[in-house]
C-alpha cells in the first residue's frame, strides 16, 4: 500500500513554513525549522512511499524527534516505544511485527533504519497515524489508535490555552514516548516555538544550566517531578525566562497545587494543572492558573474544542465524566488485525466519577471502575488479579496513586512476585507491595474486602522494626541486579547494611528507606569515604544519582564530614569531659538544635499517616535503648527511681537537682518528638507546613520563645526550656535561601545571649549553630573519620552509659574516664544495632506485631 498523497497530515509536521526560527535547542547547538525540515525530509525519503507500520525506539534526542516527524509526515503508521526498556520494546515488536524499526544514531538527526521487509504485511486504516501505549504504560499490547486529526486538534487546543507563541521554548522534561511528553512537542511545533531537547533529569544541575542558557520558558511535570523539584530548591531558582509550568500524569494533592501555584505567583510564573488521557491524545481539561490556589481540588474546564457531560451512575451520587472532542481516539488495538479498523469511539468514558461546580469547574471525586493511576501509568486491578490467576495464585489487588497492593494466598515469595509483576506492568519496583496471607480478607457477604487489602500496606513500604518481614518481602524496589552483599565500596550495600534493607533499588533514597538521624551518621560517613565530600541534600538523592557522582578516589589527609555529624561527635565528647571536670565546655543544648535540624530533614517527608508512623518509630529507637539501660542502672545502683525507667522524672521527679536528673536530656527529647509528631498529625497543621515550611518553622520558634523568656511556664520542674532550640534547628533545615539563613543567624545571635548565664556557653552554642547554618561540611583528619562517625552515631548511647562508667574510672585517671565512657557507649550502640538482626529478636517482633493486629483480620494475616 502506498502512502496516499491527499491523506491528512498533522499540522505540526509542516515545518518549513516557520523558516529560520529556532526549532531545536540542545547543549551542542541550535537547529532552525528549515534545517529540521531538511533532516525530516531525508529520513522520510529513506522510509519510502509504501505505507508501513514503523516502530520508533524513542529517546529525548534529535534522532528520535526527526524519526517521529518523518514517519508522520510521510503517512506511515508509527508505534512509539521506550528505547530504555528493552523488554517493553521486544514485547511490542513480538506483538505487532512492525515493518520498520527506527533507532537513534549518532545524534545528528539521522536515525538508524532497520527494515524488516520491503512493503507491509499489515492492513492499515487510512486515518490511522500513531499508536501509543495506554496512559504511558509500556510493553502492553493494548494500544491507543490516534489519527492525524486527533494529533492536530489536541496540539492546537493545548497551544491555545497555554498561549504558546513563536518565542516560547519548552524543555523536554518528560519522555517522547509518553503522550504527555509528546503533546509538549506537538503543541510547540504547531506554533513554530522551540524545543530545548534534553534527556537530563530535573535533579541534574546541568538541566537547569541548559534551561537558563537556552532561555526556556516552560517545562512539563508529573506529580513525582514536584517532589524532585523540592529537593533541588526549585522554588528559589533564578529562571528569568520561565513563563509557566504544566502538571498532568496523575493527581497532584490539592495542598501541593496551592503551594506551587502560590510559589509561581511569587516568582512570576503560572502553574497549569491539567487532566487527560492517552485516549484523548493527551489533554481533556485544564485549570486556569488564576484559579489554581482557590480551586486546587478541581480539574478545571474542558480544553478548547472539547466538552464534558456527567452521566448518572446507578446507586451513586456522582456520575461518570464523559468527554467529547476531535481529540478522542479512533479506538484501541490489541493485535495487528485491529490496525485496519476505523473509528469505533465517538466519546470517551473516563471511568472517573465527577461533579460540576456552579462556577463551571469540574472535580473528579473517585473511580467508577477498578483502575488506579500510579506514576502516570494506568493499572487495571482486575487484570492484576487475572495475571495471578493464570499463575494458579488466588489474589486480590487494591491501590492508590502511590502504590499497588496485592494480597496473595499461600506461602509465596512476595519479593519475587512483586518484581515480576512490576516488570509486567511497567511500574517502578517500589510501587508494588505484595503480602502473602493465609486467606484473603473478606466481608460478611463473602466478597473480598478491598479496603482491608489496601490496609495491609499501612506500614509504609520502607517500614522498619516489627514489620520487617513484610518490608523484606514487598517494599523495596529491586535494582537492576542484586544488591551486592558485603562490598564496602558499593553504595547499595552501604544502604542495605546500615538500614537493614534486603533490597535497595536505583530510585531509593536514604529517606525513602526509612533512614533517621541515628542511621544518618553511619551512612554518610561511609558514603563520604566512597564519594568524597557529599552534597547537602545527599539524603534525598536516589542511589542512581549517588552512583553517578562517584569519582576516582584520591588519598587526602583530611575528610570532609557534614557539620551536624562533627558537631554531634564533638558535643558528646565535651559533655563527658565536662562531667568528668576535665574541661568546662557544656554543649548538651546544641544537640537539641541538631535534633530539630535532623527531624525536619528526615521525619517530615511522605504523606501524613506514613510520616506519623515513621516519627513514632524514630521516637521508639530512642525510648527502647534508653529505658533498657536505665532499668539496668536502677537495678545496679540506688541513684535512680522507677520514674527514670519510664522517662517521667522531668514530670514527677524531685525539684532539687539529684542523680535522678541525669537523663533529663533524653526525657525532654522524647517529649518533644512525641509532641511534634502529634502536632504534625493534625491535617490542617500538615497543610500549613507543606505550603510554607520555613514560615511554619519560624512560627514554632516564636511560640517556643514564650517559654524561653518565661512568658509562658512549660510546667516542668527543673530543666530550662529547650523546645525553642529544637524549633530553631527545624527552621534551619527549612532554610532554602540566603535570606532564610540570615534570619536564622539573627535569631540565634539575639536570643542566645543570657540564656545559660555563662558567656562561654552562650558563645559555644551560638558558634555551633552558625557553623550548622553556613558551613555544610568540616574537615576531619582522615584517620579520625571513622571514629568521628562512631561517636556521632553513638552519642545518645554514650550519654546514657557514661553516668555509670566514668565514676568507676575517674579515681584512676580523668582521661581514662572519658575514653572509657566513649568506648562503652559505642559498644552499647553496636549491641543495639546487632540485636534487631538476630533471629530471636525478629521472632519476637513478629509475635508482637501479630498481637497488635485487629481481631477481625486474623485470618488475613
Amino acid at each position: 500500500m502506498t502512502a496516499q498523497p491527499d491523506l491528512a497530515r498533522a499540522a505540526f509536521t509542516d515545518l518549513a513554513r516557520h523558516g529560520d526560527r529556532s526549532a531545536v535547542l540542545t547543549a551542542d547547538g541550535v537547529l532552525s525549522y528549515r534545517e529540521l525540515a531538511a533532516r525530516v525530509d531525508d529520513a522520510a525519503a529513506r522510509l519510502g512511499t509504501a505505507r508501513r507500520l514503523v516502530v520508533l525506539a524513542a529517546r529525548n534526542d534529535l534522532d528520535s524527534l526527526v524519526a517521529y516527524l518523518a514517519a508522520l509526515s510521510a503517512g506511515h503508521v508509527l508505534l512509539l516505544a521506550p528505547a530504555d526498556k528493552p523488554e517493553a520494546l521486544a514485547s511490542l515488536m513480538d506483538a505487532y511485527d512492525p515493518d520498520v524499526l527506527l533507532r537513534s544514531g549518532d545524534g545528528h538527526g539521522v536515525p538508524v533504519l532497520e527494515e524488516r521487509r520491503d512493503g507491509s504485511r499489515h492492513h492499515l486504516h487510512p486515518e490511522l497515524a500513531l499508536l501509543l501505549s495506554t496512559s504511558g504504560s509500556t510493553g502492553s499490547p493494548k494500544l491507543v489508535r490516534l489519527s492525524h486529526t486527533n494529533l492536530t486538534a489536541n496540539a492546537e487546543a493545548i497551544a491555545e490555552y497555554l498561549g504558546i507563541g513563536p518565542d516560547d521554548r519548552a524543555a523536554t522534561a518528560l519522555p517522547l514516548h509518553y503522550c504527555y511528553g509528546l503533546s509538549v512537542v506537538n503543541s510547540h511545533l504547531v506554533r513554530g516555538a522551540g524545543l530545548v531537547l534534553t534527556d537530563l533529569s530535573v535533579v541534574d544541575p546541568c538541566f537547569w544550566d541548559l534551561f537558563r542558557e537556552r532561555q526556556a520558558t516552560s517545562f512539563a511535570a508529573v506529580p513525582y517531578t514536584f517532589d524532585l523539584l523540592e529537593r533541588v530548591g526549585f522554588a528559589d531558582s533564578d529562571l528569568p525566562h520561565l513563563r509557566y509550568v504544566t502538571q498532568a500524569g496523575g493527581r497532584l494533592a490539592p495542598e501541593k497545587v496551592r503551594s506551587w501555584a502560590e510559589t509561581g505567583q511569587r516568582r512570576g510564573w503560572d502553574l497549569f494543572v491539567m487532566y487527560g488521557a492517552t485516549e484523548a491524545t493527551a489533554r481533556m481539561a485544564y485549570l486556569p492558573p488564576d484559579l489554581a490556589a482557590d480551586h486546587a481540588e478541581t480539574i478545571g474546564v474542558p480544553v478548547p474544542g472539547g466538552s464534558f457531560r456527567i452521566e448518572p451512575v446507578e446507586d451513586l451520587a456522582d456520575g461518570e465524566l464523559v468527554y467529547s472532542g476531535p481529540n478522542v481516539m479512533l479506538g484501541y488495538a490489541e493485535h495487528p488485525g485491529d490496525l485496519a479498523l476505523g473509528r469505533e469511539v465517538h466519546e470517551l468514558r473516563t471511568g472517573d466519577l465527577a461533579r460540576r461546580h456552579t462556577n463551571g469547574l469540574y472535580e473528579v471525586v473517585g473511580r467508577r471502575s477498578r483502575f488506579v493511576k500510579i506514576v502516570g501509568l494506568r493499572v487495571d486491578l482486575g487484570q492484576v488479579e487475572r495475571i495471578f490467576a493464570d499463575m494458579g495464585i488466588t489474589a486480590a489487588a487494591a491501590g492508590t496513586d502511590d502504590r499497588l497492593v496485592v494480597a496473595v494466598e499461600g506461602g509465596h515469595d512476595g519479593g519475587l512476585l512483586a518484581k515480576s509483576l512490576a516488570g509486567t506492568l511497567g511500574l517502578p519496583r517500589a510501587a508494588v507491595v505484595i503480602h502473602a496471607v493465609e486467606a484473603l480478607p473478606r466481608l460478611t457477604t463473602g466478597k473480598v474486602d478491598y479496603p482491608a487489602v489496601l490496609g495491609l500496606a499501612a506500614p509504609a513500604p520502607a517500614a522498619a522494626g516489627a514489620v520487617g518481614t513484610a518490608r523484606a518481602a514487598t517494599a523495596k524496589p529491586a535494582p537492576e541486579g542484586p544488591t551486592p552483599a558485603g562490598n564496602p565500596d558499593d553504595i547499595r550495600s552501604i544502604f542495605a547494611d546500615a538500614l537493614e534493607c534486603p533490597v535497595v533499588g536505583d530510585d531509593d533514597t536514604f529517606v525513602s528507606l526509612d533512614g533517621d538521624s541515628l542511621s544518618y551518621v553511619a551512612v554518610s560517613v561511609q558514603l563520604e569515604r566512597v564519594l568524597g565530600q557529599l552534597p547537602s541534600d545527599w539524603h534525598l538523592l536516589p542511589v542512581r544519582e549517588l552512583e553517578r557522582r562517584r569519582k576516582p578516589r584520591r588519598w587526602s589527609p583530611f575528610s570532609f564530614l557534614e557539620t551536624s555529624i562533627v558537631l554531634r561527635a564533638v558535643a558528646i565528647v565535651c559533655i563527658v569531659a565536662t562531667h568528668v571536670e576535665l574541661i568546662m565546655f557544656q554543649t548538651a543544648h546544641l544537640l537539641f538544635v541538631v535534633a530539630g535540624y535532623n527531624f525536619a530533614r528526615f521525619q517530615l517527608a511522605d504523606q501524613r499517616l506514613p510520616r506519623l508512623r515513621r516519627q513514632l518509630r524514630g521516637a521508639a529507637r530512642i525510648v527502647l535503648p534508653s529505658t533498657a539501660f536505665i532499668a539496668v542502672a536502677y537495678l545496679l545502683t540506688d541513684r535512680y527511681s522507677v520514674a527514670n525507667i519510664f522517662l517521667l522524672n522531668a514530670i514527677v521527679g524531685p525539684e532539687q537537682v539529684t542523680t535522678q536528673w541525669h537523663f533529663w536530656f533524653v526525657e525532654l527529647l522524647v517529649y518533644i518528638l512525641l509532641a511534634v509528631a502529634a502536632l504534625m498529625a493534625v491535617p490542617w497543621v500538615d497543610r500549613v507546613e507543606r505550603r510554607a515550611p520555613f514560615a511554619f518553622a519560624l512560627g514554632l520558634v516564636a511560640i517556643a520563645l514564650l517559654s524561653r523568656y518565661d512568658i509562658v511556664d512549660p510546667g516542668l520542674p527543673k530543666p530550662p526550656p529547650v523546645f525553642w532550640l529544637f524549633a530553631l534547628g527545624w527552621a534551619l533545615a527549612r532554610a532554602r535561601t540566603h535570606f532564610h539563613r540570615i534570619t536564622v543567624s539573627v535569631i540565634t545571635l539575639v536570643t542566645l545571649p543570657g540564656f545559660f548565664g555563662s558567656t562561654v556557653r552562650d558563645v559555644t552554642v551560638a558558634a555551633g549553630i552558625l557553623l550548622l547554618v553556613w558551613v555544610p561540611a568540616l574537615p576531619v583528619p582522615a584517620v579520625l573519620r571513622r571514629v568521628t562517625g562512631w561517636l556521632a552515631a553513638a552519642s545518645l548511647y554514650i550519654y546514657l552509659t557514661h553516668w555509670l562508667v566514668y565514676p568507676l574510672l575517674l579515681p584512676i585517671n580523668p582521661v581514662l574516664a572519658v575514653v572509657g565512657s566513649l568506648v562503652l557507649g559505642v559498644g552499647y550502640w553496636a549491641l543495639c544495632r546487632w540485636l534487631p538482626t538476630t533471629a530471636a529478636f525478629k521472632w519476637a517482633g513478629r509475635r508482637f506485631t501479630s498481637l497488635l493486629r485487629p481481631v477481625g483480620r486474623e485470618r488475613s494475616t
